[in-house]
């Protein structure tokens, strides 16, 4: 579609990055697999996918200088989404079999593992979507596809008046943890929308409708 958002894909040698763009075309996105950064800095939105170990994730981000497309986007008020790891490292910290790794820093709080009787958390799960959600907009009764066994299980962030309070999506896996959070222009899932059918696509669909035209 020729009016369709730009949506740039972050190729930072992360995987799953190709069902993501998929994902995204079909949700009406012009989706691009990228590592162009002026495309990455201009795209009406951008997304950072995640699979593997924090650590790992944050070590290739680093190297293809991805950290610094995220923050001049998100200083400039441009639309991040991060998925799974993608959404962790958001973090300040990350700890996974007792290494401790610096995350991007966007959110306070640290990444452990989950607090249930079997990991990894694989599967279908419902979540209790926020109020006035906008990725959640007509599916917040649907399950979504899980795969990890490591989350943010609280949010410290305060904001104060005039500022918009981030709209927390949780999900129950043996304790609550965030299965999204939407806060300006940085929105992120634990989930895999790629992944989850019909309610993926449409939660994607949510997101490029709410990017800035013209772009």
């Amino acid at each position: 579609m020729s009016d369709a958002p730009l949506v740039a894909v972050l190729d930072y040698g992360s995987g799953n990055v190709h069902s993501a763009v998929k994902a995204l075309a079909e949700a009406g996105a012009d989706a691009r697999l990228t590592s162009d950064r002026g495309l990455l800095q201009d795209a009406a939105g951008l997304v950072v996918p995640g699979v593997g170990a924090f650590q790992a994730v944050m070590d290739q981000l680093r190297a293809s200088r991805g950290h610094e497309i995220i923050e001049r986007r998100l200083a400039g008020g441009m639309p991040v989404l991060g998925i799974c790891v993608g959404m962790q490292v958001l973090f300040e910290h990350g700890v996974e079999r007792g290494n401790d790794t610096e995350g991007l820093g966007q959110w306070p709080g640290v990444v452990t593992e989950l607090d249930a009787p079997v990991l990894p958390h694989i599967g279908w799960n419902t979540v209790r979507a926020g109020e006035d959600s906008v990725l959640f907009r007509g599916i917040e009764d649907e399950r979504f596809y899980f795969v990890h066994s490591y989350g943010a299980q609280s949010w410290t962030l305060d904001v104060m008046h005039p500022f918009t309070p981030p709209v927390l999506t949780w999900c129950d896996y043996g304790a609550p943890f965030l299965a999204a959070v939407e806060n300006g222009p940085l929105s992120a899932t634990q989930f895999h929308p790629e992944k989850s059918g019909a309610a993926g696509i449409r939660l994607l669909s949510n997101w490029i409708s709410s990017l800035p035209t013209g772009r």
